[in-house]
C-alpha cells in the first residue's frame, strides 16, 4: 500500500483508506512511525462510517496509545465497530464485556459477542468462547465445547487456542 495513493484517497473521502493509512502509521510501515497520527486517521475513518477505523481507534483508547486511556470510550469505540460488522471489534467488544473494562461486566454479553466474531471467522473470537466454556463464565461450564472452540481458535493459527485444546485434552 503506498502511503501516498491512501493519503490522496482519504482527503477525497475513502474512508476504508483514512482506515488502512492509519494503520500504517500505527505499525510504522512505509511511514514514520506516529501514534497521534494513526488516532486522528481512525478517528476521521470511523466518523466517516468505517467500522474498522472505530475498532482500531478503540485499541488504541484501550492502550492508551496515542491518545489518553479510556477504557469506556474503547467500549462505545468497539460497539460501533462491531455494530458496523467489524469482528475484531466484536471480538474486543466482547473482551471488554467478559472483563468488566469500560462497561459492566457481563459474561452471556461476552459469550454473545465471542460467538458473533468466531462464527464470522475471527480467532480472537474462538479462543474467548473456549475460555468462557471451559470456565462456566457466562455459559454451562462446558469442556467438550470449550474443546471445540479451542481447536477451532488453532486451526485459525492461533497457539493459545492450540495449547488451550491441548490442556483440556490431557485432563
Amino acid at each position: 500500500m503506498d502511503p501516498k495513493k491512501l493519503e490522496s484517497s482519504c482527503d477525497n473521502g475513502d474512508m476504508d483508506a483514512c482506515s488502512s493509512l492509519g494503520k500504517l502509521y500505527d505499525n510504522g510501515e512505509g511511514v514514520k512511525q506516529n501514534y497521534q497520527k494513526a488516532a486522528e486517521l481512525f478517528k476521521k475513518a470511523c466518523n466517516g462510517g468505517d467500522a474498522n477505523g472505530c475498532g482500531a481507534l478503540g485499541l488504541l483508547y484501550a492502550e492508551g496509545i496515542g491518545v489518553e486511556q479510556n477504557d469506556q470510550k474503547a467500549a462505545e469505540l468497539f460497539t460501533k465497530a462491531c455494530d458496523g460488522g467489524d469482528l475484531q471489534g466484536c471480538r474486543f467488544l466482547g473482551a471488554s464485556y467478559a472483563d468488566g473494562t469500560g462497561v459492566k461486566q457481563n459474561y452471556q454479553k461476552a459469550a454473545e459477542l465471542s460467538k458473533k466474531s468466531c462464527d464470522g471467522g475471527y480467532p480472537g473470537g474462538c479462543l474467548m468462547l473456549g475460555i468462557l466454556y471451559a470456565q462456566g463464565k457466562g455459559l454451562r461450564q462446558d469442556y467438550a465445547m470449550a474443546k471445540e472452540y479451542y481447536g477451532k481458535a488453532c486451526d485459525f493459527g492461533l497457539q493459545a487456542g492450540c495449547d488451550g485444546y491441548k490442556r483440556l485434552n490431557n485432563r
